[in-house]
This record gives structure tokens, sequence and C-alpha cells, in this order.
């Protein structure tokens, strides 16, 4: 039964045609759908002030929007409905959005939430300016399977501990948490797009040069875009699934799904692809079950987020933010060796070379790096989750967020303050060949593999054969591990002291 005669689906972080449950509400309630996607310069406008014209995400999103311009176009024609297209927009969506409720005449707006501060506030100020206008404003879950205050202790609380967490999650889950939303069935409520082809409504998804960004190297990179590359990535990851536990941790190895920045942007749902992991999970195979622990994570971030969004610039345990960093030029020359890949450490810098010529890490790495700026180096972590916010191609505030405050131990069920990786004994562990290392720090390709994990410690023999000056081809390490962790231990001590201190690792 149709609610209402004319209706706008917003797109955000779900840019896809199927299993979309604002599109299908939408199209369920309305006589009449229109689609739209806003380019936010709310967004973009602060990505140029600081230089980034050139961003792997804008254009992973562009690439995206013509797949999904396409799927609705063909949702359109299976109803024998032509122009049934994406509207998209350059502009500031809180303007935008009710400017285009008003112009097509809709009684309703349909979005998926996103939990974000910033993205609430801009949902609460388009609700209110609807509002006013007589137009409602529906949200709807979409991003994950949980979300908010769906999972809660016993006493009602919001989980702050992982394992219990799952826990109650598994325990909390049914089919009907998996079951997709129909779109197809539906179509036949989506509006073509008012105007001849090329006027103002019905026009191709505008190019990069458009709103005002330049391309980047996302086209030479192996990560297809849109539904169809989400999926295609979906089917290869899951003939290897079954050995996900064992390669996962190897960046040299294709262990990982890849499918992060389809999962943060919605260009393949959530419940497509826990369905399979649970399945799985449920034959028994330790791959799959890894693997959902690892999207119940992500549950699991999204509801601190979504409960405490503090974590935002301050720390989960607001105790640790007794923590005193080093702010000073010295600390910012460390930062900027991080930053830059100079740090003598070489896995540290290598994943650094990664992110910052292919706007990807692979998590392990995520995790030896963060550790190492904030235990190694003594910087704040706010300093590497913000370069990380802005490298990252899949980068997604709530996981962002919890995996630094993780690293730094200041963030909820992270690891002790006290445990600190050597980032030479991660890379004999996790890179014992040393692939990744030789892949994206080619002046120590020549080093044996017994040298290759800190090339300070090579002879002058294996140095000469190897035609390695080190300080001339790679630089020496910044700081010494075994004195960085004596300070790290110190600064920490703060908060509290453990009766007795492990060994060093």
């Amino acid at each position: 039964m149709n609610t209402y005669d004319k209706g706008l689906m917003w797109f955000r972080r779900d840019l896809r045609a199927q299993d979309n449950a604002a599109l299908h509400h939408a199209l369920r309630s309305c006589r009449q759908v229109w689609c739209v996607f806003v380019f936010d310069t709310d967004i973009l406008d602060p990505l140029q002030a600081r230089g980034l014209t050139a961003d792997r995400r804008v254009e992973f999103i562009r690439e995206s929007l013509v797949d999904l311009d396409e799927q609705l176009r063909t949702l359109g024609q299976l109803h024998g409905k032509a122009d049934t297209g994406l509207i998209v927009r350059h502009a500031r969506a809180t303007e935008e959005i009710p400017a285009l409720a008003a112009r097509l005449g809709v009684q309703a707006v349909f979005a998926n939430h996103d939990d974000d501060p910033v993205a609430k506030a801009r949902d609460a100020q388009v609700l209110g300016t609807l509002a006013h206008s007589g137009v409602m404003f529906h949200g709807f879950k979409d991003q994950v399977i949980f979300e908010r205050r769906e999972v809660l202790t016993q006493a009602g609380g919001v989980f702050g501990v992982f394992t219990p967490y799952k826990n109650a999650w598994l325990r909390q889950l049914t089919a009907g948490h998996l079951e997709p939303w129909p779109i197809e069935s539906l179509a036949m409520t989506l509006a073509p797009l008012p105007g001849p082809a090329g006027g103002e409504w019905n026009t191709p998804v505008p190019r990069l040069s458009d709103i005002d960004f330049q391309p980047t190297n996302l086209s030479k990179l192996a990560l297809p875009t849109g539904s169809a590359g989400a999926h295609r990535l979906f089917e290869d990851f899951v003939e290897r699934i079954d050995r996900y536990h064992e390669t996962r941790d190897f960046p040299a190895v294709k262990g990982p799904s890849y499918l992060s920045v389809h999962l943060r942007f919605g260009t393949i749902s959530i419940r497509t692809v826990a369905s399979v992991a649970y399945r799985m999970h449920l034959q028994g195979l330790q791959g799959a079950s890894t693997w959902l622990s690892e999207l119940i994570w992500r549950d699991f971030y999204h509801q601190i987020l979504a409960n405490f969004p503090h974590v935002v610039g301050k720390s989960f345990k607001p105790e640790y933010d007794q923590v005193r960093f080093d702010h000073s030029r010295h600390g910012k020359a460390l930062f900027e060796a991080w930053c830059e890949g100079r740090t003598g450490y070489p896995l540290v810098d290598a994943a650094m070379a990664q992110i910052n010529q292919t706007g990807y890490m692979h998590n392990r790495l995520r995790m030896v790096t963060a550790s190492f700026l904030v235990k190694d180096l003594g910087v704040d972590w706010r300093w590497g989750e913000a370069y990380f916010a802005d490298h990252l191609i899949d980068y997604d505030l709530a996981a962002n967020n919890g995996g630094w405050q993780w690293a730094a131990s200041t963030g909820c069920d992270a690891q002790p303050w006290f445990r600190i990786f050597n980032p030479v004994t991660q890379s004999q562990k996790f890179d014992p060949q040393g692939r990744f290392i030789r892949r994206y720090l080619p002046a120590l390709a020549n080093l044996p593999e017994a040298a290759l994990h800190a090339p300070w410690m090579a002879n002058e023999v294996e140095l000469a054969a190897s035609g390695l000056a080190i300080g001339r081809d790679y630089p020496g390490p910044v700081v010494d591990h075994a004195q960085a962790r004596e300070q790290t231990l110190a600064r920490y001590a703060v908060v509290k002291k453990p009766a007795t201190l492990p060994k060093r690792g």
C-alpha cells in the first residue's frame, strides 16, 4: 500500500540498487520515487583545502555512481520505464536535499542511517528543514547487522568488551537479520528523470573535473568499483575463505577479502556477505568463522561510535587522556618520518609506502604502524588517526578510530598499554622472506633475508654486496626500540602500573 504519492531516495554510503533498506521502503511506500546522490561540499571542500584534490575515495564514489546509475536505469527498463537513473548534485547536502524535495514535490525523503556524529548533525538539520515544509524524513538500518542499542548486556548497558558482545551478537542473530531487502519486484515505482536527456535532471554522472577533483591512480590498482566489482571480489574471496585464518596476517599473501572499501561505501550489502560467512561458520569452516568475527568487530565499533561519540578526539577510557605524547618539534619530525616511510624500520616504511601509493594498508600492518607511531615514537594517536583518515580509500570513522584506540591502549577492549609490538620481530614473523618489503622498498631488494628486517644490523659484506649504504640509500632507525619501549612504559605509568611487566617482545 502506497503511503505517499512521491518520494526521494537519498543515497549516501549505500551505493547499490540491490538489498538496500531505504530504497526498499521508498519503493514500497511511494507511487513515484526519484533517487539522488549529493557530492556534499561540506565534506569535499575541507579535502580540497588540505590539498587532497586527487582523492581515491572521491574517484571510487564517482565510478560507483556510474554503476549505480546503470543499475537504476536497468531496473526501470525491466518495468518498461526509461530514464529512471540517478540525480547527482554537487552542493551542500543540508541545502540541496530540502530544495530537491520541494522542486520534485515529494512528501517523504528516505535514507539509511549514518552514525558519524557529523552525519547525524547533517541529518538532524535536513530533518528539521523538511519538517518545516511538511515533508517526512525516514531513516533505516542498513550498514550493519545490529546497530546502536540493539545488542545490550543483560543489565541493559552497551558492551565495551568485544568477546561478550560477539557472543550476544551470535545468540541474538536470526535468519531474518540476514534476509535481503527486495528491490526488483518493487521497481515499477521508480520515476523517470524529469525533462529531456541532457537537461538539468537527466544528465550523466559528473566527471571528476566537474566537481573540481583530479584523477588518481585508481584505474591502475587491482580494485574494481561499483556493485559489479564488489561481487567479483566477494566471489573470489569465498573460494579461499576456508584459509582466511591462516593467510590474513601475511601482507605478501592474498589473504584478505579486499572488500573493506565496498562495505564502507555500500556497493555490496553487509547482509550478503554476513549470510555467506555465517552459513560457512555453521558448517565448521574456521576461516569463515574468523572472517565473521571481523564483521562482528565492524558492528562492535559502529555501536561504540553511536553510543560513545566522545571517542572522536578523546580516549574511550578518559583516564588515558592523562598520557602526554610528544607534540614538540622533535615529535613532529618523527611523525613526518613515519608518514613518509623514513623510520628505518623496513616493515613500517613498506606499509607507509603501501598506503601512500595505493590508499590501502593490510590490516596487520595497520596495527604494526599504529603501535610504532604511538609506542615507539611517542606520537599522539590522533595524528596517526587523522593521517589514515586522509589517505585510506576504505576510511571509516568507527573502524579507524577503534583501531587506533586499540593500538594506543586508550580504547575499549584495547591491547594492554604495556604490550608493545617489536617492529623487527613482527617483520620476521609476518613477512619472513621479505616479499612485501622488497615490493615497496626496492632499495632493500638485494639484501639477504637475515638482514632485511633490520638493515642497520647488516655487516659490511652484506651491505656492499647489496649496493646499500645506510643513511644514503635507506635511513637508519629514528629510534632504538628497546629505549623507546622504556619511555612508553614510563609515559603510560601515569594511568596505572601493573604488578609485573612482561618480558620485552
